[in-house]
């Protein structure tokens, strides 16, 4: 009995010790700021696909320079260490300083596991078995797989001359239509993305296959309420079947064809890799949409992009250009406004901190627009600024910036591995575009002044000049 009594005290003495060494969480006042202010307006726009009405409404009230301030306060009120918030059934903390965030990105998979919660839920919808909701053995399979069809980390993608070709084909087009309408609109933009998306991803076959990215834009909506709402199942067994077909016809010049013919292990599900690069690929037609404004906005910028590299070729086995200056404008969209704001990860074990241990199972947010717009690190913080991503010599830095910690396609072992084809794609849009001269029918942007924290890509509306 005395054992036993002895043993109770000393696990209630380990509990209680346990909790003294984890790090303090910040109180209900300071929480409910970060909630309403910052995970709140995230989860309202939509993680997955966002909600047009929202996005206008979260430009009219620059929610996300709302956001960065609050995030300042709170580092400011807490120090430098991550700002550590209790929700009911959850612990998140948030980083506010470069080497936390190197820590946790550089930590993927383990402990800082990218298949958060959150992420799994809501990635279930359309790809159950892609890699970034895998477990860290299926992941050892999948990443691999990932980042060989990719390209992962080449200057170029070694179809780079069919894939420019298919978008500045479709480019070509949607200019000519945009200046017969008399204007480049959002709605002319992703129609004309989305041919080019499913050439690049599936074939020539999909060029106006709409029913597949139908689907998935269905699942993707579904996917914004995460595990709160029930996976549609035939409509994805319905979307995986279609990206099946493609992948077994495996049309030359296609990514579906590497897919096809890369090796693979058991387990890596290879067709089910592509929904995530489908998915990617919208955010690239926000990163499009933002960065052809920024270019309307700075004459100068414009000019270097024109004057940068010959109009792209429509022939696919024409020399492709690298045009790091226009790479750069468009990784300066995805700064000044990140497609993903908030990465998340998972803790995989216990973590020590400078103010104590967190355990197993705790969410980490890493808010990307705080770092990027954070005017105490960085002078350029609010205005375009492509020599960020540049180096002395003009070129496209290997590194993918000069300043820690600019994420637009994350970091560290979890960085997106399709960065290449991303930047391929839509700068060879953006560069046959830049060939005529568009000018915003409605102003949203100066180079004289400070640029918003929001911007709305859906508001796109430039006139041929």
């Amino acid at each position: 009995m005395v054992e036993v009594l002895d043993r109770l005290l000393a696990t209630r003495s380990a509990a209680r010790a346990a909790r003294r060494r984890r790090v303090p969480a910040v109180s209900a006042l300071d929480a409910g700021r970060l909630v309403l202010g910052v995970l709140v307006p995230v989860a309202a726009r939509g993680a997955i696909v966002r909600r047009p009405r929202l996005e206008a409404a979260a430009a009219r009230l620059d929610l996300d320079a709302r956001a960065v301030r609050t995030v300042t306060r709170l580092r400011e009120r807490h120090g430098p260490d991550p700002v550590h918030l209790r929700l009911p059934g959850r612990s998140f903390v948030v980083p506010v300083e470069p080497g936390d965030v190197r820590r946790v990105l550089d930590g993927a998979p383990e402990p800082f596991s990218p298949a958060s919660p959150e992420k799994r839920g809501a990635l279930a919808h359309f790809q159950p078995r892609g890699v970034l909701i895998s477990s860290p053995r299926n992941r050892r399979e999948r990443r691999p797989f990932n980042e060989s069809v990719l390209d992962a980390g080449q200057p170029l993608h070694h179809l780079a001359g069919p894939f420019a070709a298919v978008v500045a084909q479709e480019a070509e087009q949607l200019a000519e239509q945009a200046r017969a309408e008399g204007a480049l609109s959002w709605s002319l933009l992703s129609r004309a993305w989305w041919r080019s998306v499913r050439r690049v991803t599936l074939g020539e076959a999909a060029r106006d296959d709409e029913q597949v990215t139908d689907d998935l834009l269905a699942l993707r909506r579904r996917a914004n309420w995460s595990g709160l709402a029930p996976v549609d199942h035939r409509r994805r067994e319905r979307f995986l079947g279609r990206v099946g077909e493609y992948v077994d016809a495996a049309e030359p010049g296609s990514l579906a064809s590497l897919v096809a013919g890369t090796p693979a292990r058991p387990g890596v599900a290879p067709h089910e890799q592509v929904p995530q690069w489908l998915f990617a690929f919208d955010a690239a037609a926000w990163a499009s949409s933002r960065a052809l404004d920024l270019l309307a906005a700075h004459p100068d910028a414009a000019r270097r992009v024109r004057e940068e590299a010959p109009a792209p070729s429509t022939d696919p086995a024409a020399p492709v250009a690298r045009r790091p200056v226009l790479r750069s404008v468009v990784l300066e969209s995805l700064r000044l406004w990140p497609t993903t704001p908030a990465v998340l990860r998972q803790t995989t074990a216990t973590t020590a901190w400078r103010t104590g241990e967190l355990p197993e199972r705790t969410g980490v947010l890493v808010f990307a627009p705080f770092f990027h717009r954070d005017p105490s690190r960085l002078a350029q913080a609010h205005r375009l600024a492509p020599e960020l991503w540049l180096d002395a010599d003009g070129q496209e830095d290997p590194s993918g910036a000069t300043d820690w910690p600019l994420v637009p396609f994350s970091a560290g072992p979890g960085m997106c591995p399709g960065r290449g084809v991303v930047l391929l794609t839509t700068s060879t849009l953006l560069a046959s575009l830049a060939q005529g001269e568009w000018r915003p029918e409605r102003p949203r942007l100066s180079a004289e002044r400070p640029l918003p924290g929001s911007l709305d890509p859906f508001a796109l509306r430039l006139l041929p000049a």
